[in-house]
């Protein structure tokens, strides 16, 4: 019999679930890796897709409202994640979504019409009703970008914990482009557990990375793409023309 007044036991945490981009645990793998990821292969609304230009529809615009904040920057071990303090948001319609954070992969996940740029950043926003908007910019190589460099400069070289540097400002708007036309469609995390639901929106006007800074990039995450995934009987909306 256990004492009156016992503390009571301490439930031990489910263990990590490894999943990655090759081989057993890459992502033909990953909804069976656990229950929690059955939708990265039975999900009908998954992530990433190819945005194949069509006759365009008349879409709100968004309006970015971004603003600077500290770097906060961590490898998580699948891709380099920069994390935003509160205050930054975008507008579409009535609806307000707060940045959260943004991330990148190489190669990019989404394809323009059948062509895969060097790199894609997804920034990650949520409204107050839970709700999740991706807003998704390609990254081709080109000009050395000045701004994205401030952010390489400190990128850790392997998985780490988040590191901030207060002294160091960066502005989230600096990594858009001029025009702001895009994509629409509803999809899904392009990482386990796939959760779908996600409101996507993929500016189809890429901004340029050096080839050296590509390079970085790669040699520190590796490739970090997951396959594209199929449109099903879902509404992309192209950007008018």
């Amino acid at each position: 019999m256990a004492a009156r007044n016992a503390p009571a036991a301490i439930k031990p945490q489910a263990p990590k679930v490894f999943w990655g981009y090759t081989g057993n645990t890459g992502p033909k793998h990953w909804g069976s890796l656990s229950s929690k990821f059955s939708a990265c292969t039975h999900g009908l609304s998954q992530s990433p897709i190819d945005l194949v230009p069509s006759e365009g529809a008349t879409v709100k615009p968004i309006l970015f409202d971004y603003r600077a904040t500290p770097l906060s920057i961590t490898h998580t071990g699948h891709t380099v994640q920069v994390s935003y303090q509160p205050g930054s948001a975008i507008k579409i319609g009535s609806k307000v979504y707060e940045l959260l954070s943004f991330d990148f992969h190489t190669p990019s996940e989404h394809t323009l019409n059948g062509v895969r740029s060097e790199m894609e950043v997804h920034f990650v926003h949520r409204a107050k009703d839970g709700q999740i908007a991706v807003v998704g910019v390609l990254l081709d190589v080109g000009a050395f970008n000045v701004h994205l460099e401030k952010i390489w400069k400190r990128m850790p070289a392997r998985e780490s914990a988040e590191q901030i540097y207060r002294d160091v400002m960066i502005n989230a708007a600096d990594l858009l482009p001029k025009r702001k036309k895009y994509f629409r469609y509803m999809g899904s995390l392009t990482t386990p557990p796939c959760s779908e639901g996600v409101h996507w929106y993929v500016l189809e006007t890429p901004v340029t990375i050096g080839e050296g800074q590509a390079k970085r990039f790669q040699a520190a995450v590796g490739e970090n793409a997951r396959p594209l995934q199929t449109l099903n009987n879902r509404l992309l909306l192209a950007p008018n023309r």
